[in-house]
């Protein structure tokens, strides 16, 4: 009888299993998960495999010195990185001004009148229509004033645009409605004498005519040439509240093509460059063409070219080869939208533009396993586990399929899907035991980098995002969650998430910093994870199956930190449905959930 502990060391996380081998066979003791430490298979990890051995020995009620082997994960190297490229810009010269959406904008309706200067409103004839610009600093009761003296006089006053966060406060005051927007950073340079049309919708409602090509034509009465250069005014105000539009004799609101750079894919009998502005389906069709790939690099000073080169470097440090020898094994590319400030805009207008995300990944068979084993021993016999012998396992694959037929009612042939933070691995293995494996670029890190590059918020939120269900604090006593249904409480909520969106993290209510409804927010969440983990599951299956035909798999297992995602699992099955193929999350020795496969597997083929 020995006692012996099995360690998988993983990109994100370090798990090991306690068992006793006798000659009955293995009885498994208990487990432990802990961070890795360093990257994946390099001397780093030990400080890891140590924490993580003695959590498997914490639940088995055992000490370090019982301890006689470890079984380690032949643990390679896999690096990867992300970059975002913008491809569109909106632009605005010569001051002209797109409206943006202010939190409370004041009346309703849409004006069309004349910039005046507020100073000069007195100047103003009776009937003459105007828009009147307010700077900052003037206050709202003496605003009011104003605004009432001149519709006294007959002034025809359509709309008003402040410098001030004031709008309700003045609409509140003023004789007649008109639509008022409000905190224009840069109202000084609102230009004075030109046309201009504000417009303000009903609260829950979005406006209209300035969002619409032929409305703007309507009200500046534009030609069909005018209207299509004016087209990008239109697409960048879809959606919000308010919006003011100037138009000077010289200005323009115009899409700007930004050169995304190229990518160079290279196969082993062909060459394919791509231009990123493309757009993904392009950069997939492209790397379709070369599959399988054997190297790919960025166009030098963009952002692509960059990101592949760093994780080029990073695995030569790592790994301890030469960096030409290092080659980029996968990409993944996805479109999607990345909210930026409008070049030339006087209030931090906001435009959703065209952008293309790029995961690459990079895997090595260098990794220096002998001396991570030895480094490990060595830290073990001197924390006193003196007899203790730490053994290099068979291939992660292997191992990882072993573990996951302890899945109750898995069989071969059977595929595990291991879904992570950097890649998504396969590994089938067919009815005689042999294993096959493929490695593909983007998981949950990529999911992450598009929920928070098209929701506009930091990343730590974005995570938030991810990981839980969605909630609107309709009151201090309850939340109406995502789907329809209402919980109550009989305490009241915390006065910071009323009336908000929150995330129901598991451990609190996380308000989240943006006006999206909880509609939007749930598209754009269940959106990337179709378009990563979704489209990467079916990208992998269909690469390993027998043939390429899915219909020849049997069983599916997903596993990894993803599998525990609430709508992952899900949205895979979904996909895989059609196909005729089990799939579901995996419960590895009917016990561990997605964890733990790999450390099964290695105590399990040493038995």
């Amino acid at each position: 009888m020995s006692l012996v502990v099995g360690v998988d060391i993983g990109n994100s996380t370090t798990e090991a299993c306690a068992a006793l081998i006798t000659a009955e066979g293995v009885e498994f003791l208990g487990s432990g998960l802990v961070p890795t430490t360093g990257i994946k298979g390099t001397t780093a990890n030990v400080d890891g495999v140590e924490a993580a051995v003695r959590a498997a020995l914490r639940t088995s009620r055992l000490a370090l010195p019982a301890l006689q082997r470890v079984f380690v994960n032949e643990a390679t190297p896999v690096i990867s990185g992300l970059a975002m490229e913008t491809i569109t810009e909106t632009l605005i010269t010569e001051s002209t001004m797109i409206g943006h959406d202010p939190r409370t904008p004041g009346g309703a309706g849409l004006g069309v009148g004349v910039t005046v200067a507020f100073g000069e409103l007195d100047e103003c004839s009776p009937g003459e229509k105007v828009i009147v610009v307010v700077p900052v600093g003037i206050d709202f009761a003496v605003v009011s004033k104003a605004l009432n003296a001149a519709l006294e006089r007959g002034v025809d006053l359509r709309g008003a645009v402040l410098g001030n966060d004031d709008a309700v406060l003045v609409a509140n005051r003023i004789s007649c409605s008109i639509p008022i927007v409000d905190e224009v950073r840069l109202v000084s340079s609102v230009p004075l004498g030109m046309t201009a049309a504000v417009e303000v919708a009903a609260p829950g409602r979005t406006i209209r005519t300035l969002s619409n090509a032929y409305g703007l034509a309507t009200v500046f009465e534009l030609n069909a040439d005018q209207t299509r250069a004016v087209s990008p005014v239109a697409r960048a105000l879809t959606g919000i509240r308010s919006a003011v539009v100037v138009r000077t004799p010289s200005g323009e609101v115009s899409d700007r093509h930004i050169p995304a750079g190229t990518l160079e894919l290279g196969g082993e009998t062909s060459t394919v460059r791509i231009d990123v502005g493309e757009g993904a389906e392009a950069i997939m069709a492209a790397l379709a063409r070369v599959t399988p790939m054997k190297d790919a690099s960025g166009e030098a000073g963009t952002n692509v070219g960059g990101m592949l080169a760093s994780v080029k470097e990073n695995m030569a440090d790592v790994s301890g080869v030469d960096l030409a020898e290092v080659r980029i094994g996968d990409l993944l590319a996805v479109d999607t939208f990345v909210p930026q400030e409008v070049r030339g805009g006087l209030a931090g207008e906001v435009a959703l533009e065209n952008a293309v995300a790029l995961a690459a990944m990079v895997r090595t068979s260098h990794g220096p396993m002998q001396q991570v084993a030895l480094a490990i021993s060595q830290r073990l016999r001197r924390e006193g586990a003196a007899e203790v012998e730490v053994v290099i396992g068979g291939v992660e694959a292997e191992m990882a399929t072993r573990g996951a037929l302890t899945t109750p009612g898995t069989d071969r042939p059977l595929v595990v899907l291991d879904l992570g933070g950097g890649s998504t691995d396969a590994a089938l293995a067919d009815r005689s035991g042999a294993i096959s494996t493929v490695h593909v670029a983007g998981a949950g890190d990529l999911v992450t980098r598009l929920i928070a590059s098209e929701l506009g918020v930091e990343r730590d939120v974005a995570e938030e995002i991810k990981q839980s269900p969605l909630a609107k604090a309709e009151s201090f006593f309850h939340l109406r969650l995502e789907d329809g249904t209402v919980q109550f409480f009989e305490e009241p909520l915390p006065p910071e998430v009323f009336a908000r969106v929150v995330v129901l993290s598991t451990d609190a209510l996380v308000p989240i910093p943006v006006r999206h409804s909880v509609d939007r927010i749930r598209q754009v969440r269940r959106t990337a994870k179709q378009r990563v983990f979704v489209v990467n599951a079916l990208r992998a299956l269909k690469q390993i199956a027998p043939y390429r035909d899915l219909r020849q798999i049997g069983f599916v297992v997903l596993l990894g930190g993803s599998a525990l995602d609430f709508e992952i699992p899900e949205l895979i099955a979904d996909a895989l449905a059609p196909y005729g193929i089990v799939c579901g999350t995996g419960n590895v020795r009917g016990s561990e959930g997605p964890r733990n496969a790999v450390a099964s597997g290695l105590v399990l083929s040493r038995s």
